[in-house]
């Protein structure tokens, strides 16, 4: 996908609420002020020994780094311009991890012969840095020239390197941006858009870049020349390039972000970039045999077509008459359908459909007649996605994974649709036990959710089964099954139940699903959630005793809506990495950008529904809250620490009983490497068994 480098960000729209002058816990806001890191050491040295020194945390420990480490993982291998496959990878000898490449005959091999194309930490060892991976954009069709893009401790924002992926070496006077939330793209090997703060502090109110430049090999970022200029107002501007399979540059476009959810997309010509007749809510997905692919995340009625539709547009015509485009419909999906990820090989548009949550993959041809398509050849009931597509053939690489199957890797021709699997997961726990059943809960305005149940065989249905549920309900993404290696050893096989909520504000059933949750209908989203956990309970799957939640980011949010709305249905939370001051959030870190999402405490209306469920307000003495387990990081500049440190400050004013562990590196995934990964997994696991396995 193109255009969707920022959907994982979570991102929104722009005008910013004032912060509360009475708050008292303001100077959790400072990431690294003294007094804040104080309070998180403090805590942590609090709560860390009573989840380390239960007898059951060192074995959990040991299973999770076993899992997390181990040496038959499935690499995530990406097909390089010249065939090879590359990937990175991390293990108990490369915590922070290499870049590493091998042929495609060698990966078919039990043990492929790999050669390291960087070692992260021989770097962070050389230059006594924490480094953390953060990809590499390499330029097509060869693939030799990259950027990598390094983070201090895992933030977003990164250090970006050019690289010579044939050498293994910096290339020396090569393209280099100091630490920054940039966007990049290559226009040629000697030329890079970029869209980043070129003057300190020129970011926008969401604090990513909004002037486009073009950098040429040997300038240095003074030297750039604009391209476009965007509005502080925005979230953020992107560049993008569109190629033809040789490489040769087909086109230069620029994303312009209104807020997460709205944009102006734009081509760039001789005269200077000019707005494409797209509706504000539409993604450009990707560029193939001369055809631009859109998504449509709201109705256009002028053009008689659907929110979710799948639509080409001839990029000579585009050129032609950017005010005045002709959509051609590829797909539009049922009621029960979603288009989850569109991508493109040489000559076909491969598109991943969900259908009721479960995934199949489209191959599509445009002909004379206009687009006819099949569908791959790949197992079925599961969640199927493209990792990586070729440019010069129609080869790709699709994972395919399900919640007690261990996930496997497949190569696929999308022309001849012949699935070859490249690789399978060994089991990681005992699943012959288990069962998966789909079900369905009844909101309270009447709408139908769905959600997964991970269960023993003969469970009885007595309400004595330990249960831990999840969800995320933000931002279009999609909740889908995956195989549930570290919950499956240490929730599993220990009789656990684990389930899964498909519920509004996600991507499961399109963008439908997706508006439903927003700003003044956000309710929507926790009543579907209540509405899962009352099914659980009300078919003794499991008791409020018994049921544990956990949930992370905008998910982390849901926790504490839950925790301050309905603490009777829950007795353990794990609350990661969260939203939590959903009237202040607006100026904490990158909160601006999420505008579009919740709504803007600035004005009245939506105010008054942030209001009715922000949990740092909420939060009041004597309530029958279960003693929940708060976790964060210093380094996440996307959804700040201040949130989880002022959660378990206001509970601590409280006299509650809680939990708080604050990893002083690891970004938004609070965890920078894989050892402190498996801690934090770890640590989770035990605070759930204390609470619903005693």
């Amino acid at each position: 996908m193109i255009m969707r480098a920022m959907a994982a960000l979570a991102a929104g729209a722009f005008l910013m609420g004032a912060a509360p002058t009475s708050d008292p816990y303001t100077y959790m806001e400072e990431a690294d002020g003294a007094k804040a890191l104080d309070f998180a050491r403090a805590e942590n040295a609090r709560s860390l020994p009573q989840l380390q020194n239960d007898p059951r945390y060192a074995g959990l420990y040991a299973d999770a780094l076993k899992i997390v480490t181990a040496k038959d993982r499935i690499p995530a291998v990406a097909i390089a311009g010249d065939g090879s496959l590359r990937d990175f990878w991390q293990d108990a000898q490369h915590v922070r991890g290499i870049w590493r490449t091998t042929s495609l005959a060698s990966y078919r091999a039990a043990e492929p012969q790999w050669k390291t194309v960087l070692d992260l930490d021989a770097l962070s060892k050389a230059e006594n840095a924490n480094w953390v991976w953060k990809g590499a954009q390499c330029l097509k069709p060869a693939d030799r020239l990259c950027l990598v893009h390094l983070s201090n401790g895992g933030k977003d924002a990164v250090e970006v390197r050019e690289f010579d992926a044939a050498t293994g070496q910096f290339v020396a006077g090569g393209f280099h941006l100091p630490e920054g939330k940039h966007r990049i793209e290559w226009v040629d090997r000697d030329t890079l858009a970029v869209a980043t703060d070129w003057t300190k502090g020129e970011v926008t109110a969401s604090g990513y870049p909004y002037v486009v430049k073009l950098l040429k090999r040997g300038q240095p970022l003074s030297a750039a020349s604009e391209v476009f200029r965007g509005d502080p107002k925005d979230v953020s501007v992107q560049p993008t390039v569109l190629r033809e399979p040789d490489g040769e540059v087909a086109a230069v476009l620029i994303n312009r972000e209104l807020n997460f959810f709205n944009a102006e997309h734009l081509l760039v010509t001789p005269k200077g970039p000019v707005r494409l007749a797209l509706p504000t809510k539409s993604t450009i997905q990707t560029y193939v045999g001369g055809k631009v692919i859109v998504t449509l995340e709201q109705d256009w009625p002028q053009k008689q077509l659907k929110q979710g539709d799948l639509l080409s547009f001839e990029l000579k015509a585009v050129k032609a008459g950017p005010g005045n485009l002709a959509a051609t419909l590829i797909l539009r999906p049922s009621a029960s359908q979603a288009i989850e990820e569109v991508a493109s090989t040489k000559s076909r548009l491969v598109v991943v459909v969900l259908d009721d949550v479960k995934g199949q993959i489209r191959s599509f041809r445009a002909g004379p007649k206009g687009w006819t398509s099949k569908t791959l050849n790949l197992p079925s009931d599961s969640t199927l996605g493209i990792a990586s597509t070729g440019d010069a053939d129609e080869q790709m690489i699709v994972d395919v994974t399900s919640f007690l199957t261990p996930s496997s890797q497949w190569f696929v021709d999308a022309a001849a649709g012949k699935p070859e699997q490249l690789k399978a997961l060994p089991p990681r726990f005992d699943a012959s036990q288990s069962v998966v059943e789909q079900l369905w809960a009844t909101s309270r305005d009447g709408t139908r959710v769905p959600y997964f149940v991970v269960r023993p065989k003969g469970l009885k249905l007595d309400g004595t089964a330990p249960t831990l549920l999840t969800a995320y309900g933000g931002f279009q993404l999609s909740q889908t099954p995956a195989y549930a290696a570290t919950a499956g050893k240490l929730w599993l096989e220990k009789g656990g139940v684990y389930v899964l909520a498909n519920i509004r504000g996600g991507g499961e059933f399109g963008p439908r699903w997706h508006n439903a949750g927003l700003k003044l209908n956000r309710m929507r989203v926790y009543d579907d959630f209540f509405a899962v956990s009352r099914d659980l309970i009300a078919r003794k799957i499991t008791s409020a005793r018994k049921l544990g939640i956990e949930g992370g980011s905008n998910g982390g949010l849901l926790m504490g809506v839950a925790l301050t709305q309905h603490p009777e249905l829950y007795n353990a939370i794990v609350i990661q990495v969260p939203l939590f001051d959903m009237i202040a959030y607006t100026h904490i870190g990158a909160g601006a950008s999420w505008v579009g999402e919740y709504g803007d405490p600035a004005v009245p209306a939506e105010r008054a529904v942030l209001d009715s469920y922000s949990p740092y307000q909420l939060l009041a003495p004597g309530k029958p809250y279960p003693r929940v387990f708060i976790e964060t990081s210093t380094k996440d500049d996307r959804v700040h620490p201040a949130h989880a440190r002022k959660a378990a400050a206001r509970l601590k004013e409280f006299g509650y009983d809680y939990l708080y562990y604050e990893n002083i590196d690891g970004g938004h995934a609070a965890s920078a490497n894989l050892n402190e990964r498996a801690l934090r997994i770890a640590l989770e696991y035990t605070y759930l068994s204390q609470r619903l396995m005693n």
